[in-house]
C-alpha cells in the first residue's frame, strides 16, 4: 500500500498534510427496494462520482428478488466500478453518509427494506479483514444479485481468495433468486 501526501495551503499560510492512498479500483454493489429506485441509482452514481472518485464503469441495472427478505418489494441493483484515492476509513465514512442520506436503518441480524444500500464487493485484489471492513465481500459468492452484474461488468475478474472468475462463481452459485436485466 503506497501512501503519498497531499499538501493543502490554508489561507493563514499553515500547511495541512493528508495521507492518501494510491489510486485503487473498487467494485461496489448499489441498490434499493424503496422509493424511486431507478432515480436513486442514478443519483447514487452521481454522488459516487463527486465524492468517491471517477465512476469508470457500471453494469446494467437488474431487478432482483429481495435476498433473505420474503414478501419484500424487489430491489434494483447495479455494480459500479470506481477509481479512487480514498482510504478505507474515508470510503466507509462516505458510504455511511450516503446511506444515511437515504434513511438507511440497521438491525443486527436482520435485512430491512431500504432506499439505498452500498456494499464494497472488491478493492482490487486486496484481502482486508478488520472489524469494520471485510473485502472481498464475505457473502458475494452466494448472491446472484451481485454475481450476475459482476459477471456482466468483469467476467474474468478473479476472486482473490477462491481464485475463481466471476463467471465461474456465478455458474457454481446455488442461489435461485430471480435476477432480471432492465437497463
Amino acid at each position: 500500500m503506497s501512501l503519498f501526501m497531499i499538501v493543502v495551503l490554508k489561507s493563514d499560510d499553515t500547511y495541512l498534510f493528508s495521507p492518501r492512498m494510491k489510486e485503487r479500483l473498487i467494485y461496489l454493489c448499489i441498490g434499493g427496494n424503496l422509493g424511486e429506485r431507478e432515480a436513486n441509482l442514478e443519483e447514487t452514481r452521481m454522488f459516487l462520482n463527486f465524492n468517491f472518485g471517477d465512476v469508470v464503469a457500471a453494469s446494467s441495472i437488474y431487478e432482483t428478488e429481495a435476498w433473505g427478505m420474503p414478501n419484500a418489494p424487489a430491489f434494483l441493483n447495479q455494480i459500479v466500478l470506481i477509481k479512487t484515492t480514498l482510504t478505507d476509513a474515508e470510503l466507509l465514512q462516505e458510504i455511511a453518509e450516503l446511506e444515511e442520506f437515504y434513511g438507511r436503518e440497521r438491525e443486527a441480524g436482520q435485512y430491512l427494506n431500504r432506499e439505498m444500500d452500498v456494499d464494497v464487493v472488491f478493492i482490487g485484489d486486496e484481502i482486508i479483514e478488520t472489524e469494520k471492513l471485510v473485502v472481498p465481500h464475505p457473502r458475494m459468492h452466494l448472491r446472484r444479485f451481485v454475481l450476475v452484474p459482476m459477471s456482466e461488468l468483469a467476467p474474468d475478474f478473479v476472486h482473490p481468495i477462491s481464485k475463481k472468475s466471476m463467471e465461474e462463481l456465478l455458474k457454481e452459485c446455488q442461489d435461485q433468486s430471480k435476477v432480471t436485466k432492465i437497463g
